[in-house]
């Protein structure tokens, strides 16, 4: 009788309950729903208002998070409990979780230095912890890479802060290293010129004077250092082009790059 009774307790209390528990889930879903819908408002008056775009993706995930967190209290308060008990709850819970989440805490952290000091914006060509490529958001706990091989990196703030982070876009141009090997009996004088003539062809070259001098002697040439200048976003159309444009010069002017030659003595 007992058992019978605690039974019938349990399911009076699952029936008493179950409509509370329901219209908390529906608050959450539908809640949700709303926090997403009011997050992609807030980007578009964002965006309309023309604030900081290294800002908006920052303060988008900052309202969706202060939003769920309200909801979620709303859903509470329906299920019973009280949002003083949970507001209390929430501040005994407070030093531990914020031990467990010092990690993402700190990302936060850095999420707001990189937003005021601005060492990199969105758009900006950066490399950060050997990952190199075009960053695409700056969100709350998180930097977005998209890498020149179309990968997506999500990287923490506080990792990006924490290492030596360059930022090729901050001089608005780049050198670009090219090294082109001259055979020891041309004149340098000569191939100079031709090498000059070349990097005029390169349609996206900046107009600095580039530079094409002697780097070092090696077994079988002599290497040269080519160094002309481009825009961040036009780094590889230069790079390759250039090459491409000096190939074909070299080629006109009968050049010959050398290559190893295995020279055997005929001793019989």
């Amino acid at each position: 009788m007992d058992i019978m009774k605690s039974l019938q307790g349990l399911v009076d209390q699952a029936v008493a309950w179950a409509p509370k528990l329901v219209g908390a889930l529906a608050v959450i879903i539908i809640g949700f729903w709303i926090v997403g819908w009011v997050t992609n408002m807030v980007g578009k008056a964002m965006d309309k208002s023309g604030l900081d775009k290294d800002v908006q993706p920052f303060l988008k995930s900052l309202v969706n998070v202060i939003l769920k967190v309200l909801v979620v209290i709303s859903a509470a308060g329906i299920v019973g409990i009280e949002t003083t008990a949970f507001a209390a709850l929430i501040a005994a819970a407070g030093l531990a979780i914020g031990m467990a989440l010092q990690g993402t805490l700190g990302h936060f952290a850095s999420g707001v230095m990189i937003l005021i000091f601005k060492p990199y914006r969105v758009g900006d060509l950066v490399d950060i912890q050997g990952q190199l490529g075009h960053v695409a958001e700056i969100q709350v706990f998180n930097t977005i890479i998209d890498t020149l091989d179309n990968k997506k990196v999500i990287m923490p703030n506080g990792v990006a802060t924490s290492g030596i982070m360059t930022n090729l876009s901050a001089n608005n141009k780049l050198r670009v290293d090219l090294n082109v090997a001259m055979p020891y009996e041309e004149d340098f004088d000569k191939v100079q010129g031709i090498i000059k003539k070349a990097l005029d062809n390169v349609v996206k070259r900046e107009a600095d004077e580039p530079t094409i001098e002697i780097e070092k002697f090696d077994e079988h040439n002599v290497l040269l250092a080519v160094r002309p200048y481009a825009t961040p976003e036009n780094y590889w159309d230069v790079y390759f082009q250039s090459y491409k444009e000096i190939k074909k010069a070299f080629g006109a002017a009968g050049i010959d790059v050398a290559y190893p030659v295995r020279k055997v003595k005929n001793i019989a």
